[in-house]
């Protein structure tokens, strides 16, 4: 039995599943593209944030 078979009888066979996959990995694709994106932006503007700033300003 090859992967592609395996996967379609765990996955694919049933409707029910599919949904439940695809749900799933929107869930976990949006978290980890969330979280990269987030620190992506965080690197590039590193000391310009206000969370890095904030102690010059704040007494």
């Amino acid at each position: 039995m090859g992967f592609n078979e395996t996967v379609y009888n765990l996955i694919f066979k049933r409707t029910s599943t599919m949904a439940l996959a695809c749900v799933a990995s929107a869930f976990f694709f949006e978290r980890t593209f969330d979280l990269v994106t987030e620190n992506l932006f965080e690197k590039i503007n590193e000391g310009k944030l206000w969370k890095h700033i904030k102690d010059k300003y704040q007494q």
